[in-house]
């Protein structure tokens, strides 16, 4: 939408079929559409870690934002800020661990795009808020070779993290449209869904990283 009250708006009319537990302005409002322990209708067709339809197992925020369609923009340090403190209120009411905080891009990578690449994922994983795997670079090497990847791999690493990425050799659409999605949260230097070699390394270290996270958790 052209503006959060148009989003809000859109978001409260029942014949639009479509809801949020949350939605965070430019400026750091909140505003609370649907109570955390009733069901809002966010995500969609959605697939995470082997869960379907995940508007039934998760708290949806919308942060306003003109998008990919209006000019994309920074997220304003107030907005970040608030985003930051609701999702740490949110798991404090929830047993949801900080590694299982993730955008609409990641569970629906065929139709959403949100929050995006200018998302600062790496900044919020710092302060208990998503996850970011240790040692990895924020831009790429200049020197990183596009030689061929190891797509099985690859597929295995994404599948691991959380996607739906069924194991190929070749590339096709629905892959890259996966790995751009991949990237959008854990390379946004580079979104353009091809698996060249760091968009690869990464994706190994995030599947190492989260793996860590549930075996101490269990």
């Amino acid at each position: 939408m052209l503006s959060g009250q148009e989003a809000i708006d859109r978001l409260c009319d029942p014949e639009a079929g479509v809801s949020a537990h949350y939605v965070v302005e430019e400026d750091g409002r909140i505003f609370r559409l649907v109570e955390e322990q009733r069901r809002a209708a966010h995500a969609g067709v959605s697939f995470w870690r082997g869960r379907e339809d995940l508007n039934d197992s998760s708290v949806g925020i919308e942060i306003v934002n003109p998008g990919h369609e209006w000019g994309y923009r920074r997220f304003p340090p107030r907005q970040v800020e608030t985003v930051r403190s609701l999702c740490l209120s949110i798991m404090r009411r929830h047993p949801v661990p900080h590694w299982r905080v993730i955008g609409h891009s990641d569970v629906a990578p065929d139709r959403k795009q949100d929050p995006g690449e200018l998302f600062p994922w790496q900044a919020l994983a710092r302060a208990g808020v998503g996850f970011w795997p240790e040692g990895a670079v924020a831009e790429p090497r200049p020197t990183a070779p596009d030689g061929p990847a190891d797509l099985p791999r690859l597929c295995r690493a994404l599948a691991a993290i959380g996607y739906r990425a069924e194991e190929r050799t070749e590339m096709d659409e629905d892959l890259a449209t996966t790995v751009r999605a991949f990237q959008r949260h854990w390379r946004p230097d580079r979104g353009d869904g091809r698996a060249d070699p760091l968009t690869c390394r990464r994706a190994d270290e995030v599947a190492a990283g989260l793996a860590r996270l549930e075996d101490r958790r269990r």
